[in-house]
């Protein structure tokens, strides 16, 4: 489950619907899905089929035109320079919208002069909407496998803001040892 962080003040939310609803204050959807529909293992084929139903809804809800399966992994090939074309602060020119399905990333979200980030991990389903100032990398395992939406067939691009705020941040991960480490780490450098 996700895990939302607000680091000013160090503020942690890992109730479900409290990130909901502090989510839906910023602007960005999240919602939890049912992950026992597949194995984790089933084709990428398998898995749209699965959610169908879901996909078919979020693609009316936002106007989405097809939806894929993106399954990467620490051995993926060119995994360092695609991690390196989002972990630099950017928005996009339509919504970016994940379901996860296995492994961990983190969203950094530039909103106003605050900077939040909410981890998330199987079961989780983020949508951050088109224009918002962003980033994001994998957690530790550098693993993820995730349902992706798309407005224009040919995907999007980062446009990156070149602010450098993200430079002050570091790809923290707040699962289980995050928890039980929280005082003694920071997100902020």
């Amino acid at each position: 489950m996700a895990v939302l962080r607000f680091p000013p003040n160090d503020r942690v939310i890992e109730d479900e619907a409290e990130i909901r609803v502090s989510l839906a204050a910023l602007g960005i959807d999240y919602e939890r899905w049912d992950l026992s529909r597949v194995g984790a293992d089933a084709s990428a084929d398998a898995v749209l089929n699965a959610y169908a139903v879901e996909i078919e809804r979020m693609k009316q809800r936002g106007g989405y035109v097809t939806a894929d399966v993106i399954d990467v992994y620490p051995e993926t090939p060119g995994l360092d320079a695609m991690l390196a074309r989002f972990d630099k602060e950017h928005t996009h020119s339509e919504d970016e919208v994940r379901f996860i399905l296995a492994g961990r990333g983190i969203f950094f979200l530039h909103l106003g002069d605050e900077v939040v980030s909410v981890e998330v991990g199987p079961g989780d389903m983020l949508r951050v909407p088109c224009g918002t100032t962003h980033w994001f990398t994998l957690c530790e395992d550098r693993r993820i496998r995730t349902i992706r939406w798309f407005q224009d067939t040919t995907g999007w691009t980062p446009n990156y803001t070149g602010t450098g705020v993200d430079a002050d941040y570091q790809p923290l991960c707040f699962g289980p040892t995050y928890l039980g480490a929280r005082a003694n780490t920071t997100l902020s450098a």
